[in-house]
């Protein structure tokens, strides 16, 4: 059994990559989704010796499988969204109290106490279903924040707007997290000039607009708000952790959580830092699903390990998925 004590103390490099092994030798031996798939690609404990040889089970299986490494009862399913004929992504999670730590620990690391700010949800799409760990994860931030004004804002900009405006002017520490459509009806409603207010977009249109890119889509955010620069959170149903941007796009993760990139002709094949491919992430609080998992997202890797997320693959252009499919 791996201690998540371990997992959230993680510090430094030599730290990691002993606790994703270890992570690595209790999925195989508990997980068989992920057992049948390294046997597949002749990948086992007596031949993965570095955090380089471990396979990352593509993103896929959470639609098709039931992954688990944990055969205790299932505390909270989260379920990706989904559009007419999708078949959505399910995040089995036996152990709640493991997002809990993670995503606590995580906004901590980049953001300081979740007590100096109040939080305004702006996450339209995201409340009208269920299942959403996003949602969780706002909800328990609001809560956590303990301020009077913390709270979601489904349809009623007016009332956001003045709110905003009434808490940054009197100089409290705000924190808008918005998913990207959202966040762009609200400037085009109001021009803003906000000092003490950090925007955070979610990403996705959700069909709402037309996709644009992040330098496009920055610039009009920052110019509406009239902020320097706009910050993102990269999750997605199928981790316990974030990645977070502070700006211009380039995003860093906790320490129990590294991006690597592999080559988009070969899913086998990893990348040196710089290039562009295909990004796999490893989550270690993702202890009781997978925490080995090649996303669907393109992107690039730094040599400080920080990581940019240049768009996503359509499904017709990943090479060697035939080879990903059981």
């Amino acid at each position: 059994m791996i201690d998540s004590t371990d997992i959230f103390s993680i510090s430094g490099k030599k730290d990691f990559e002993k606790i994703a092994m270890k992570v690595f030798r209790f999925q195989y031996e508990n997980n068989l989704v992920y057992q049948e798939f390294c046997n597949f690609l002749k990948r086992n404990p007596s031949n993965v010796k570095s955090v380089i040889d471990i396979p990352f089970l593509p993103i896929q299986f959470f639609k098709s499988h039931e992954v688990l490494s944990s055969k205790e009862s299932i505390q909270q399913t989260f379920t990706s969204s989904r559009t007419t004929g999708m078949q959505t992504s399910k995040h089995h999670v036996t152990d709640i109290s493991l997002y809990e730590i993670s995503y606590r620990k995580g906004f901590s690391e980049f953001y300081g106490n979740i007590e100096n700010y109040c939080v305004l949800a702006l996450l339209p799409s995201y409340l009208e279903r269920e299942g959403s760990s996003l949602i969780y994860m706002i909800e328990d931030l609001i809560e956590l924040s303990n301020h009077p004004d913390s709270g979601f804002y489904l349809h009623n900009y007016n009332e956001l707007i003045q709110k905003l405006e009434e808490l940054d002017n009197a100089g409290q520490n705000v924190l808008l997290i918005g998913v990207t459509y959202a966040l762009l009806d609200l400037v085009e409603q109001h021009q803003f000039d906000l000092k003490n207010t950090i925007i955070m977009e979610t990403g996705g249109m959700k069909g709402k607009r037309k996709e644009m890119i992040r330098e496009e889509l920055h610039t009009i955010l920052c110019n509406g708000f009239g902020v320097p620069t706009i910050h993102s959170e990269y999750g997605m149903t199928e981790l316990l952790s974030q990645a977070y941007s502070l700006g211009n796009g380039i995003f860093e993760c906790p320490p129990w959580m590294q991006i690597i990139i592999r080559d988009p002709e070969d899913a086998l094949t990893l990348l040196p830092q710089g290039k562009n491919g295909g990004i796999n992430v490893i989550d270690l609080a993702n202890i009781n699903s997978c925490s080995f998992i090649a996303t669907q997202d393109l992107g690039k890797k730094y040599p400080n390990h920080s990581f940019e997320v240049l768009g996503r693959f359509d499904n017709s252009d990943i090479r060697g998925c035939n080879l990903m499919v059981l």
